[in-house]
């Protein structure tokens, strides 16, 4: 059976291995952002899938790390409340992102669509496989 000194030092450790990951991470991020100004297409978004990716696979951990009881038990409410600011405060810049682009893509296409520039091989009609509603288009 493991005693209450060495879950904890277990626990410290994994949780120092996950901030030193985290901080590889952001450094490597910040050292590839001043590269993506001259970037092309692909590498624009093959940077940003990886960032979403990445956002993901943080967002999904720090919603376990809500869901444990051992966690959420020991958090005092001013961390919580920190959680909760700064969680918000990323959400709304979320949205207001995906409002703007998505207007500004819709308009975008509208304008392509009237001047009679749009691709016809990238919006030929395809089998649906699945149905993902904010970029289905239906023909």
């Amino acid at each position: 059976m493991v005693n209450v000194s060495d879950f904890i030092k277990l626990f410290a450790n994994n949780l120092t291995s996950w901030v030193e990951a985290q901080k590889t991470f952001l450094d490597s991020a910040k050292s590839i952002e001043r590269e993506l100004e001259n970037a092309d297409r692909l590498e624009l978004i093959l940077a940003t899938r990886a960032a979403f990716a990445h956002m993901i696979k943080t967002i999904e951990a720090f919603d376990k790390w809500l869901q444990d009881p051992f966690i959420i038990g020991h958090m005092p409410r001013e961390m919580l409340l920190d959680i909760q600011r700064k969680t918000w405060e990323i959400l709304k810049s979320l949205l207001e992102l995906d409002i703007k682009h998505t207007s500004e893509f819709r308009d975008m296409l509208l304008s392509l669509a009237e001047s009679g520039k749009l691709n016809p091989i990238l919006y030929a009609p395809r089998e649906e496989s699945r149905r993902e509603d904010r970029f289905h288009i239906s023909y």
